[in-house]
């Protein structure tokens, strides 16, 4: 793909779109820039003036027709008003992954799915690691795939975590293999309806041909039944049934069968680190992808039993006068929250609410179970939760205005052996920047409650 002398608007300035500016400096690209917000970072406004960019700050772009791409970044919806314009004129708009796959000289390997892709793309990350592969972690893990495209070469891997906005402009994109891991209610207030939401995700394999592989969730129906339009080759995992072939668990075991009804052991399910049984889930699916992708069993299971998870998700912080403190900032969904309650051993004190995406909160009360004595909320969904529970005849409800309170709220009702579980069921975008930010911030409230007892 050349792009010299190209006119080309960069749409949005967060990590994707600066990484993207950098990239088509390198590569001779005539860069026009654009952002919702008049108030940017200096970092920007530096780079803006030093290379005088044309620029349109909280202001929409004029004559579109000047722009031979548009490189849109995975926050900006496809029905902004001049987005619709530009296709309209027949410019080509795509994405920062998308276009890191054009330029770039590696294999994909691309994760997807509502839940669990940070996890597994980094456990995938790890074995290709570990097995000598030059590797790089990048996508939606918050490592822009088009900051590392001069550093690859041919043999190299991009172990890319890939979400539905990312999805929605890829074109060419065709991975090695891809993973679809669920499919579960989330970003509704942009997806609309959950089958559009489904139909986006399966986008991750739209290019494949039988010389790829694509590795999908059995026990899922909105997942597996997207695989009956695929031409890749399929590769279930499943935690609930002995397959014919792929990745399941028998015995207790992980095991992978091939097409010739050879049989592998990997490793007990007890000999992994990481808690719950999504995150079994995870490691078939971490499996399938790294052994399709030719890595050997003994790098698999040397890697699966070391790995110890990502930050911010079912992550110990203190034990205080016998309470446990653990931060589950990633759960930015129901159905993720969810997961974390099954994963906890004794009676939770839940800290939740957010930022609203639409979403459905009825079966995440459902899983209160008994298990959760109380729920601290805050944020833009903390009234929605609660008449949620109450009409579920679930009344144990306390709403505080910050985390720290929050905080200070539920270690003074939990009791020794409780654990207090930061899950928030929601995105963080009405209070913090992004989840990490908002994980830190548990952190340190915690430390702060233990430095003043």
């Amino acid at each position: 793909m050349s792009l010299d002398d190209k006119r080309v608007l960069v749409a949005g300035m967060g990590k994707s779109g600066i990484s993207t500016i950098h990239t088509l400096l390198k590569i001779g690209a005539k860069i026009s820039v654009y952002d919702k917000k008049e108030e940017i970072g200096e970092e920007i406004l530096d780079l803006i003036r030093k290379n005088d960019f044309l620029s349109y700050l909280g202001k929409n772009p004029v004559r579109l027709d000047q722009f031979d791409l548009i490189v849109l970044s995975p926050g900006i919806p496809l029905d902004e008003p001049f987005i619709l314009e530009s296709k309209s004129l027949g410019i080509e708009i795509i994405g920062e992954l998308e276009l890191a796959y054009r330029l770039s000289k590696g294999k994909y390997i691309a994760i997807t799915g509502t839940n669990g892709k940070t996890t597994t793309t980094t456990l995938v990350g790890d074995i290709f690691k570990n097995a000598g592969k030059d590797t790089k972690v990048v996508g939606n893990i918050g490592v822009p795939a088009v900051s590392k495209i001069f550093e690859t070469l041919g043999d190299s891997y991009l172990i890319t975590e890939t979400s539905s906005f990312q999805l929605e402009t890829i074109k060419q994109f065709k991975p090695v293999i891809s993973a679809l891991l669920n499919i579960t209610e989330d970003h509704l207030d942009r997806h609309k309806t959950m089958e559009n939401y489904g139909d986006i995700k399966a986008k991750i394999f739209q290019n494949q041909t039988k010389n790829e592989h694509f590795v999908v969730n059995y026990d899922c129906i909105e997942s597996y039944k997207r695989s009956l339009y695929c031409k890749a080759n399929v590769v279930p995992f499943s935690i609930k049934k002995e397959l014919n072939f792929g990745c399941f668990v028998k015995d207790e075991w992980i095991v992978i069968k091939k097409k010739n009804n050879e049989t592998i052991h990997i490793c007990k399910i007890n000999d992994l680190k990481i808690p719950g049984l999504h995150n079994v889930e995870n490691a078939l699916a971490a499996v399938a992808i790294s052994f399709f992708g030719g890595i050997s069993p003994e790098h698999i299971t040397k890697t699966l039993k070391e790995f110890e998870g990502v930050e911010h998700r079912i992550k110990f912080v203190e034990e205080i006068n016998g309470v446990l403190f653990v931060n589950d900032s990633k759960a930015t969904n129901p159905d993720a929250s969810i997961k974390a309650l099954e994963a906890i051993k004794g009676s939770v004190i839940l800290i939740a609410g957010g930022y609203d995406k639409g979403s459905d909160f009825s079966n995440f009360i459902k899983a209160f179970n008994r298990k959760v004595k109380h729920v601290v909320l805050f944020g833009e969904t903390a009234e929605k939760i609660k008449k949620a529970a109450e009409n579920l005849d679930y009344f144990n409800i306390t709403i505080q205005e910050n985390m720290d309170k929050c905080v200070k709220e539920a270690y003074n009702i939990a009791e020794k052996g409780d654990t207090v579980l930061f899950s928030p069921a929601c995105a963080s975008w009405d209070i913090y920047p992004n989840f990490e930010m908002r994980g830190l911030h548990f952190k340190e409230c915690v430390k702060s409650l233990r430095r003043n007892i």
